[in-house]
């Protein structure tokens, strides 16, 4: 299968477009559905398309400009939704065959009426892994989503199919939802951008659970600009639709510091090499942080362990009450980590809860000091569908867990991470993750626009 990714278009271009009369929001509706049929087959994407419900959306959007009513950046843009967001009149699968989650919604999430209130048009919901429960994306009742650099690889997941549907140019925004690295991974895989913002940024409500006190809303882009531009529409409460620079800092002296990737996981050099080249070369001199293992993020190596802990023992709670009579309708992999879960005492996880808190104190001193953190978003390029190990080294690891390793930690602190496309190795995208406080968020847009110029500059 060759490579489906195309130049897509952003949402700043769109927008400028139908402001400009250059277009309208059906026409974009329009060419959105069209690309879907003809790149969805390929990458398994989209999960269900809702033609007229779009139609009519985008119909509204022309109307209101029309009558000079400006709803901001998404206005006539067409979007897609995981399919655990709950959206009125359509199913929530969760990618299963399970009761779970199979009845047809009574009312919109609560992020889809913002999304709705900015004037975006909902095109469909995308795949996912089963239950948002695994970071490879090829374990779901509608088959796996696939990577459009090259379908025969993964798209990562949870959240495969927004990141598929953004890097195939269907759609220039997909929301996905991020526990452990379910948007920074397929972003990073697939070679988009993906934004997980602080906990609790955007609302849940609506949203199926996996682990709620890990669970975030995030979202895709082509860019950071319009990562930042959705983020500002979809995010209110006391920052009235801004994200600010709490701390006062500008990217011109900010203390970037590079966590280096082996300190917390094992990492292929050749992405190490990449990532921090794509810093330097854009006069980003990252300082060293404190050695990981003996410093301030103290001891590393339980860092997964306590991260597992706590989502295993949450998951299982969420699906319980639908599991007898239902394994046969569960992934078998799935089912086994939430039988994993099962097994979590309330000790175990207590003390994990304890080491968490430990864990995001330390990372908060250590973002005092160095206001963005730095380093790969994940340690391996995409490995091939249903690949269930990789080598890294001497060591074959689970590629789960090697997925998730450099991500899981920052949602158990709950703070902004970011991941921008920063280069290619044999072909296949790598991703830089910057993180930074809640309030900072600015910070990470400014460097990652530095990085994607060269990125950008580098692929012609």
């Amino acid at each position: 299968m060759s490579n489906l990714v195309t130049t897509p278009f952003t949402i700043s271009e769109l927008g400028r477009a139908l402001r400009q009369g250059a277009t309208s929001s059906v026409q974009l509706v329009r060419d959105a559905l069209h690309r879907i049929e003809d790149r969805n087959p390929a990458v398994n994407a989209f999960v269900l398309v809702d033609t007229a419900g779009a139609l009519a959306a985008a119909e509204q959007a022309d109307a209101a400009l029309t009558a000079g009513r400006d709803l901001g950046p998404l206005h006539g843009i067409p979007v897609a939704v995981k399919d655990l967001i709950d959206i009125a009149g359509l199913p929530t699968t969760c990618g299963s065959a399970s009761s779970f989650g199979t009845q047809r919604a009574d009312q919109d999430a609560e992020i889809v009426t913002r999304l709705r209130r900015a004037g975006a048009v909902i095109v469909g919901k995308t795949t996912l892994h089963e239950f948002a429960y695994g970071a490879t994306g090829d374990r779901s009742v509608h088959g796996p989503s696939r990577n459009p650099v090259n379908p025969q690889h993964m798209s990562g997941g949870s959240s495969g199919g927004s990141a598929a549907a953004v890097a195939a140019g269907m759609v220039p925004l997909a929301l996905g939802t991020d526990t452990a690295g379910s948007v920074r991974v397929p972003a990073a895989l697939c070679g988009v951008v993906g934004f997980k913002p602080a906990l609790g940024a955007l609302p849940v409500s609506g949203v199926y659970p996996l682990a709620p006190t890990l669970d975030h809303v995030g979202l895709f882009t082509a860019t950071s600009h319009d990562a930042l531009l959705a983020s500002r529409a979809l995010t209110v409460g006391p920052t009235e639709h801004k994200l600010m620079s709490a701390s006062g800092f500008s990217v011109r002296d900010v203390a970037v510091a590079w966590l280096a990737p082996d300190e917390i996981a094992p990492t292929d050099p050749r992405v190490t090499q990449v990532v921090h080249g794509s810093l330097t070369h854009n006069g980003v001199d990252p300082a060293v942080a404190p050695h990981t293992h003996s410093g301030v993020l103290g001891d590393t190596d339980d860092l997964f362990r306590t991260f597992s802990t706590l989502q295993g023992r949450e998951a299982f709670a969420v699906h319980e009450a639908h599991l007898n009579g239902e394994e046969s309708l569960i992934d078998p992999d799935v089912l086994a980590r939430l039988r994993r879960g099962q097994s979590v005492s309330d000790e175990q996880y207590a003390a994990a809860d304890r080491a968490r808190g430990q864990f995001r104190d330390r990372v908060l001193h250590l973002l005092e000091k160095h206001p963005v953190l730095a380093m790969p978003t994940v340690p391996v390029t995409a490995p091939h569908i249903d690949q269930r190990t990789v080598r890294l080294g001497d060591t074959t690891i689970d590629t789960r867990a090697a997925l998730l390793s450099l991500t899981s930690p920052w949602n158990m602190a709950g703070v902004p991470a970011l991941s921008v496309p920063a280069g290619h190795i044999d072909g296949l995208p790598v991703g830089l993750q910057l993180i930074t406080n809640t309030g900072d968020e600015e910070l990470l847009f400014e460097i990652a626009a530095r990085v994607e110029n060269r990125a950008t500059a580098m692929s012609r």
